[in-house]
């Protein structure tokens, strides 16, 4: 056996996940049995929180103050969560991050329990949503560094796409699950605002059950005498010190991103309320057996969900192998010229269930330049500095993307001159999703322009 075929034998397989396991190739396989709970619960609610928000009485401009709320916590935690995974280790940082996320599912459900209780002008159920997100979000974004780190350490550097695509595929596997058992839950009931309360409610059951048994595994089954702890967390100018260490190859990746995250962040939370109260879409089928089936917008909403990653799962793993043959950039730049151009498209698409079946499978296409995407952030990191490395560019990222949510309310729902009252923008949805279009391309050029390769990639 050659060296390549003995490097290759003990790399991270992402085609195989069951020979992984009998190998004992153990780390990754943990990993990513935790990333499909948390993801499964988290993707199940968080698509949704607009719609559960607007059922609580919330309006579009808290709805996208909201989103932009998600980002300053997205923007927040990666780099002390790589910080702390880098100095007490995964284990016991994933162990923590997990039930934070668990507690958060909690108070969301909780929630509607306040909804006749008022704080100024909003109720404080929708403050207990906000109050939620803080935990809530801790896996997915405190846990961040901490996921990276593992799989950096667990693969060779030729190998990092693959051993990312093998994550990704048990993330997005639960992507493709919690969206369709969400749209089950939906069915049984109306299109009414109570009815999407209690639906919802059912569905924070079930993320609750999966992030308490994410947590259990992760701890019990991950190996922590191979965490490579690094350096104790040494502050402020630590951080400032290590944006400014930040491998050169990923400055023009981060300013592409960031554009292309900052138009994202703009319509996402609103992809929802396209799909079930500007559009109203939902499906009528005949089933042989059974007779007419109708899916309400919300439920059919799900079925879209699970259509954009089915495509996802499907294209992820030949994306990653093709990136080890052609290199990182085409197929990054390819997931964001997708997410770039999906907003303009879904808000003038006509009231038609095929219609947007098909618009969300073109979305899917945009997750497969995630694998290449993490392994072109993470790549030219210095083992055992990979939790802050990837901590430090999400923070920079995300810091900048903050008020991109917000921007889109104000867009969608018009906003006023704060003195006189005077309607300074009357609110126009395409207006908003054609903006965030204009700047996704623009990140994306910018990208293609003066992007780099990863050189193992090269």
């Amino acid at each position: 056996m050659s060296l390549e075929q003995a490097e290759s034998d003990e790399a991270a397989d992402p085609l195989d996940p069951v020979r992984q396991f009998v190998a004992l190739e153990r780390d990754v396989l943990v990993l990513s049995a935790a990333m499909f709970a948390f993801s499964l619960g988290f993707q199940m609610t968080n698509r949704y929180m607009a719609e559960y928000l607007s059922a609580l009485g919330a309006s579009a401009v808290v709805i996208g103050l909201f989103g932009s709320f998600g980002n300053v916590i997205s923007a927040v935690y990666p780099y002390p969560g790589g910080a702390i995974s880098d100095r007490i280790g995964s284990r016991y940082a994933l162990t923590a991050f997990g039930l934070c996320s668990t507690v958060g599912f909690g108070i969301w459900l909780v929630a509607p329990a306040f909804r006749d209780v008022a704080v100024g002008p909003i109720s404080l159920a929708v403050v207990a949503v906000f109050v939620g997100l803080i935990l809530a979000q801790a896996w997915k974004s405190f846990g961040l560094g901490a996921t990276f780190a593992i799989v950096k350490q667990a693969v060779p550097p030729s190998q990092l796409a693959a051993g990312f695509a093998s994550t990704e595929t048990f993330r997005r596997t639960a992507f493709l699950v919690g969206p369709l058992l969400a749209a089950a839950l939906f069915y049984p009931f109306g299109s009414s605002d109570g009815a999407i309360v209690t639906a919802f409610q059912l569905i924070l059951l079930v993320a609750i059950a999966f992030g308490v048994l994410g947590t259990i595994v992760q701890h019990v089954l991950y190996r922590a005498d191979e965490d490579s702890v690094g350096k104790e967390f040494e502050g402020i100018t630590q951080l400032f010190a290590e944006l400014r260490a930040m491998p050169a190859e990923l400055r023009p990746l981060l300013v592409g991103d960031t554009l292309v995250r900052f138009a994202n962040g703009m319509v996402y939370v609103f992809f929802v309320i396209v799909v079930t109260r500007f559009l109203e879409v939902g499906l009528t089928l005949s089933v042989p057996g059974i007779g007419t089936v109708s899916l309400s917008p919300q439920s059919y909403f799900g079925i879209l969900l699970g259509i954009e990653m089915l495509v996802a799962l499907v294209t992820m793993i030949p994306a990653a192998r093709v990136a080890e043959r052609i290199g990182l950039k085409p197929i990054v730049a390819l997931g964001f010229a997708v997410y770039a151009v999906f907003p303009v498209l879904l808000i003038n698409a006509p009231e038609d269930a095929a219609v947007l079946a098909g618009l969300f499978a073109f979305s899917g296409l945009r997750f497969a330049g995630l694998p290449a995407h993490k392994a072109l952030i993470v790549g030219p990191a210095e083992l055992g500095a990979g939790g802050r490395v990837t901590g430090a560019y999400y923070l920079l990222r995300n810091v900048i993307v903050i008020p991109s949510a917000a921007l889109g309310g104000l867009l969608w729902g018009g906003f006023s001159n704060p003195v006189t009252g005077t309607e300074l923008f009357a609110g126009d949805p395409t207006a908003a999703f054609t903006v965030a279009t204009v700047i996704g391309l623009v990140g994306t050029a910018y990208f293609l322009l003066f992007g780099t390769e990863f050189e193992a990639y090269q």
